[in-house]
């Protein structure tokens, strides 16, 4: 009896290690394409027992959204999705309680991406 319970916690620590490499590789695909599109500004919140929230955000030369990718879940079943309706916005118009009221990881996430860099 033992001896099938370390094998079957082996069997899903591999099957852990297996998906979280295959989120991964999606995120990292995904954010090298949005790298492409301009410069990039990168967010991340979330807890240890809260949705993480990644978001990521590319802007052009006049400081306009281009890009975004936002990546939120508690499991490694969350995939990058993209934010259009924010495409366009310039970044001075992004207000983070405005365009997330309802959500304080999406909000924080934001504010992280949008911050200015020193």
């Amino acid at each position: 009896m033992t001896q099938a319970l370390v094998i079957f916690a082996v069997l899903a620590w591999l099957l852990q290690i297996g998906l979280g490499g295959w989120q991964i590789r999606h995120f990292n695909r995904a954010f090298d394409r949005l790298c492409r599109q301009g410069t990039v500004g990168v967010g991340r919140s979330g807890g240890r027992f809260q949705p993480r929230v990644v978001l990521a955000l590319a802007f052009d030369a006049e400081r306009r959204v281009c890009g975004s990718l936002l990546m939120r879940g508690l499991t490694i079943f969350a995939r990058p999705q993209p934010l259009t309706h924010l495409h366009g916005l310039h970044q001075q118009d992004l207000r983070p309680d405005v365009i997330f009221p309802e959500d304080r990881a999406c909000r924080t996430a934001l504010s992280l991406a949008i911050a200015p860099k020193s």
